[in-house]
């Protein structure tokens, strides 16, 4: 079962070998800084060189740049009751990029993203369907991400 968005990438990168990007990672300094523009850019083009890759995460602003360089997208939707349960998991947990300690519980900006990311998504689906020979792949719920990684199951 899925616990976070990130044990999907972490599963699918375990089963094919290729080398997992967590965008968070290439964004944010320490302290939950985001890094300058042209650093953040620099980082995402050196994940985008390499022939083959897995990249975690979701940055409206760079989605097509991605998707371009990309032959398949997942792109996870579950409820967003469920996505709103695991911020609060992970928050309790700490999962976090960089060692940081973020607070224990998800802030008003985390939970505002999360209620109001459907009309987000969506835009974003239909970015993503104007990219020519790219695979779409949308997983509504934990069944439909167990299926996905079984078809990828040495």
């Amino acid at each position: 079962m899925q616990e976070e968005p990130s044990t999907f990438a972490k599963t699918l990168a375990a089963r094919t070998g290729l080398p997992l990007t967590h965008l968070d990672e290439l964004y944010w300094d320490p302290g939950w800084k985001p890094r300058a523009r042209e650093r953040w850019l620099s980082c995402l083009s050196d994940a985008l060189a390499g022939e083959r890759w897995i990249l975690d995460g979701n940055f409206s602003s760079t989605l097509l740049e991605r998707a371009y360089r990309a032959d398949t997208v997942f792109f996870l939707r579950p409820p967003r009751s469920r996505c709103l349960w695991r911020a609060f998991w992970r928050e309790r947990l700490g999962r976090y990029p960089h060692g940081d300690h973020p607070p224990k519980w998800p802030s008003r900006a985390l939970l505002q993203d999360i209620w109001q990311f459907s009309p987000q998504a969506e835009w974003q689906l239909a970015q993503l369907r104007t990219v020519p020979g790219l695979r779409l792949v949308v997983l509504r719920n934990d069944r439909e991400v167990a299926a996905e990684l079984t078809r990828w199951a040495r």
